[in-house]
């Protein structure tokens, strides 16, 4: 043993070690789970590295220099109010939409409200359908029970916060008759709303052959939805909710970090990432973003973060008041009203870099000195047009608020010679 001992001295040990490490680390390196391993670590790696996006193919209003591209596949923002694209690039790449697609479910349900064929409180019983997808466990949901009945409120918050598949079967269930003929009135509001990028294809986003959105869809979506349901802010909002004792977070986990985010919807499918359609308001200003194809849940929230709080810092909306361009009333002969109410028929917004306020103006071009009865209401009676640093940016059209019947044969002749 002195021997042995004395023969793998301290130099013979480490030849030793360097002679096995030869023989064996090749072993070991081409051993099937190692490599396996390798490989997949290699996929994560290539799967969250940023996207090698140059900044020239970003837009930006103004054609200002892009600040940052995204680790996202797409992404756009807009100015809620004027409708104006202030960042996006691949914003017209078709994806999965995955739980995006319960934005139109939510749509059309509150539309359903709105025209009295539900209310809030209208008892919803949960199918066989609805309940298998609340017991699988890879996907979410509000864990709805068969045979339940769930009023149309709770079902609302467990499609906006828990994101549940299985409220969405429910709501279209009730709504449509089934799931295929909601996806049918999903489609037509698709096209309703100028939705030329997106198909549907159930109402829980699941994802299937046929199925696909784009990011510029998507904020033309949220923008709608907000624009006709306001109260829709009322659900997005919201960070948590308890059903059957089962509490969830918001899957919109921005809203636990950006107090001026108020929804929308975030959705994930494997093949496309995870994406999030984002609302934001601060001081006037509402922002509408989609960032689709992030990496992770984090980064769709990092990601969202750092655009809307660049375009904050960088421009804001400006509502000039028309109230003291245009005239109140526009005179009316031979009718039975000497003068018609005349409005916009949408309100003057627009969108600049923060200190370019100041070069905003609004301009009057009448159609006409008057009009002659009888008026139609809606007939137009001018164009409000608004101008930044001398160039148009928008024009509107300025019509009349009501009708103006003609007017009897002694108004009629009392106007003639009061026009003359």
């Amino acid at each position: 043993m002195m021997r042995a001992r004395y023969f793998f001295g301290r130099g013979g040990m480490a030849a030793w070690s360097a002679l096995v490490l030869a023989v064996a680390l090749p072993m070991i390196l081409s051993s099937p789970a190692l490599a396996a391993r390798s490989r997949r670590a290699a996929e994560r790696a290539e799967k969250e590295a940023p996207p090698e996006m140059s900044l020239a193919d970003i837009h930006v209003l103004g054609d200002r220099p892009a600040p940052f591209a995204l680790d996202a596949k797409a992404a756009i923002l807009i100015d809620a109010d004027s409708g104006t694209v202030i960042y996006a690039y691949n914003e017209h790449e078709k994806m999965q939409p995955a739980s995006l697609a319960k934005i139109m479910t939510f749509y059309l349900t509150l539309d359903a409200l709105k025209q009295k064929r539900i209310t809030l409180d209208t008892p919803i019983t949960i199918s066989e359908q609805a309940w298998r997808l609340s017991m699988d466990q890879e996907v979410s949901r509000m864990f709805l029970g068969v045979g339940q009945k769930v009023p149309v409120h709770d079902l609302l918050y467990g499609l906006m916060v828990s994101s549940g598949n299985d409220a969405a079967v429910a709501l279209a269930e009730y709504l449509g008759g089934s799931t295929d003929a909601f996806t049918e009135q999903m489609n037509a509001k698709a096209r309703a709303i100028g939705l030329t990028e997106t198909h549907f294809m159930n109402p829980d986003g699941l994802p299937v052959d046929g199925q696909y959105t784009t990011a510029a869809d998507m904020v033309k979506l949220a923008r709608s939805l907000l624009r006709h349901h306001p109260e829709a802010l009322t659900f997005t909002s919201t960070k948590e909710f308890t059903f059957d004792k089962i509490r969830q977070r918001n899957f919109n986990t921005l809203l636990f970090y950006d107090a001026r985010v108020d929804g929308l919807k975030t959705g994930h499918v494997e093949e496309a990432g995870y994406h999030l359609v984002a609302s934001a308001e601060s001081h006037g200003t509402h922002l509408i973003s989609a960032v689709m194809g992030t990496p992770s849940s984090e980064k769709r929230r990092t990601e969202t973060e750092k655009l809307i709080d660049w375009a904050f810092r960088t421009f804001v909306t400006v509502n000039p008041d028309w109230h003291h361009v245009i005239p109140a009333e526009i005179p009316v002969f031979y009718g039975a009203a000497d003068s018609v109410a005349i409005a916009p028929t949408r309100e003057s917004a627009v969108t600049v870099e923060r200190g370019q306020e100041g070069k905003v103006d609004l301009e009057w071009s009448p159609a006409a000195r008057y009009l002659d009865a009888p008026v139609t209401k809606g007939a137009q009676a001018g164009v409000l047009t608004l101008v930044v640093g001398g160039k148009v940016q928008d024009s509107i059209p300025v019509v009349t608020q009501s009708a103006v019947a003609r007017g009897g044969f002694f108004k009629r002749v009392r106007d003639h010679f009061r026009r003359t």
